[in-house]
């Protein structure tokens, strides 16, 4: 059977299409179903952003080096990018609630070991095996979501499961301050513990299983190895590139490796009776749109949101909590406007409210690029709230067009199709930017040190100069006198304020092309296939 038959299949049969009796106790109960998935997605959403924190106690603690700081990042990163999409196939395969549960239960022993640690290697390890049982929480949530929610109620509910992700991300650095800050890096990752805890009995007596008629029952192993081989080149490349230079030949080396793979496995999906990714899935235009919507959103979202870390802490000489603080605009509109977006989705349907969305996204982009090092709070809150308003919508509509787009048994590999594009977007946009960033700065940082007077660099001194500076830091030591290291500070954060605006520009640009790509979504086809499946 083809990937095309099986979609088709899929359209044609009438299963999952009532709307099923109003749950009775607990088990099942749509509201409490999304309570429950929302502990176990607050955990890997806040574990995105709450490390980057402790990262200096642990490279202080264990001795480590700056790769394998890096590591405990990258390693993370790598593990939920490769693994997400087969991931939601096990959901599919076995239903999301077995599949849920167990990434509650793994997520938060890794996290325990990670606490318990006593060198980096095995920090890295566990960050690694956090990143797998993510992947394996992330989709079947969603799954969990669309099975269970009747339609006229699914884009409430994934507009408050967006609330969540977008909370716990934003607020990721300014717990993750405080922890480290009153009591150490290891409770970071224990707060994960009794998290899970708490998410894993809620799950064994609210949620329920659901699965379609027609799921999956047999795995595309080769599908799965390439996919993962393909997913790992083209992430790897996007992390190492800024590293290696942009035209190394082991940078180019990967990415045309995962283009390859890609093809590779696009071919193979065509005679495989139970594809992967049936590739007739994008034959929905909405579902594509869908896709490369939350790859750009990620891109602009993601790699803009780097530098304003850097430009709070570095420039505006910030503590890690004042900065978590100083971004309540950007979190607190999310909270706010996620919900409302989706009651305003399921009232017009998503095309409006995406759009929308991604033109406040690139006029909040365009605004930031303005920043300066003596902008004050105000103006900066105003932009980032408008980007949270912005992205509201975004987060909670390309999510239900891509899986209420795709058949009901797909709505696993749809979830990690969406989590996967955001995964990709947001690693392309840290790239991508960053380079831009350091494009911007060696090409600024000589002349600008020249202008103010300061003493000659060598070509060794300037591009140590030009890497600290690149992140907002003044290349100052301990022997250079007061006035001097005044002068290096405001020439160091002229040059990065001026890389970030055009990177700020360049992330506008995206999300302008990402508003006229919304034009092309549309309700999902298959939404009303949730909430009428077989239960198990």
């Amino acid at each position: 059977m083809t990937s095309q038959t099986t979609v088709e299949k899929a359209s044609r049969e009438p299963q999952d299409t009532a709307v099923p009796a109003p749950a009775k106790g607990l088990r099942g109960h749509p509201w409490l179903t999304l309570f429950s998935v929302a502990i176990g997605v607050m955990m890997v959403a806040l574990d995105g952003t709450i490390v980057a924190i402790a990262n200096p106690a642990i490279q202080h603690d264990l001795n480590a080096s700056l790769a394998d700081v890096q590591w405990i990042t990258n390693g993370y990163m790598l593990a939920l990018a490769v693994s997400l999409i087969t991931a939601g196939k096990l959901g599919d395969r076995f239903g999301h609630r077995q599949t849920f549960l167990i990434g509650v239960v793994g997520f938060a022993a890794a996290s325990g070991a990670i606490g318990l640690s006593d060198s980096v290697a095995l920090v890295i390890v566990f960050r690694v095996l956090q990143g797998l049982f993510g992947a394996l929480l992330m989709p079947a949530a969603l799954g969990l979501l669309r099975a269970t929610f009747p339609a006229e109620k699914l884009n409430m509910a994934i507009g408050i499961w967006g609330m969540v992700i977008g909370a716990s991300t934003a607020g990721g650095p300014i717990l993750g301050g405080v922890l480290v800050e009153h009591v150490n890096w290891q409770s970071v990752f224990f707060i994960n513990v009794p998290v899970g805890v708490i998410a894993l009995l809620l799950g064994l007596v609210i949620l329920k299983d659901h699965r379609a008629q027609n799921a999956p029952r047999s795995f595309d192993i080769g599908g799965i190895v390439l996919l993962s081989q393909a997913m790992f080149c083209l992430i790897w490349a996007l992390i190492k590139g800024s590293e290696w230079g942009w035209g190394d030949y082991k940078t180019l080396g990967f990415l045309g490796a995962a283009v390859a793979l890609f093809v590779v496995f696009a071919l193979s999906q065509k005679n495989v009776r139970e594809p992967l990714i049936p590739l007739a899935m994008f034959r929905s235009v909405p579902l594509s749109a869908g896709v490369v919507l939350m790859v750009l959103m990620a891109f602009a979202f993601m790699g803009g949101l780097f530098f304003v870390t850097f430009y709070l802490q570095n420039v505006h000489g910030l503590s890690p909590v004042d900065s978590g603080l100083h971004l309540l605009p950007l979190t607190g509109m999310m909270i706010v406007a996620s919900p409302l977006a989706g009651a305003a989705i399921t009232k017009v349907g998503p095309r409006i409210p995406l759009v929308g969305g991604m033109v406040c996204t690139a006029v909040a982009m365009f605004g930031m690029s303005q920043l300066e090092i003596g902008t004050g709070t105000l103006t900066m809150s105003i932009w980032f709230g408008l980007l949270g308003l912005g992205l509201a919508p975004v987060m909670v509509g390309a999510t239900e067009v891509i899986v209420g787009n795709a058949p009901m048994e797909l709505s696993g590999v749809a979830g990690g199709l969406q989590q996967s594009a955001m995964q990709v977007g947001g690693s392309l946009g840290t790239a991508v930017l960053g380079a831009i960033m350091a494009s911007q700065v060696d090409s600024k940082l000589g002349d600008n040190w020249k202008a103010a007077e300061l003493p000659p660099l060598s070509p060794q001194q300037l591009d140590q100069a030009s890497s600290a500076v690149e992140v907002g830091i003044p290349p100052v030591n301990g022997n250079v006198p007061p006035e001097v290291a005044q002068k290096i500070a405001g020439v160091a954060h002229d040059t990065f304020v001026s890389g970030m605006s055009t990177a700020f520009m360049v992330a506008g640009i995206v999300a302008a092309v990402a508003a006229v790509v919304a034009t092309l979504t549309k309700r999902g086809a298959n939404a009303e296939a949730g909430a009428g499946v077989g239960h198990i």
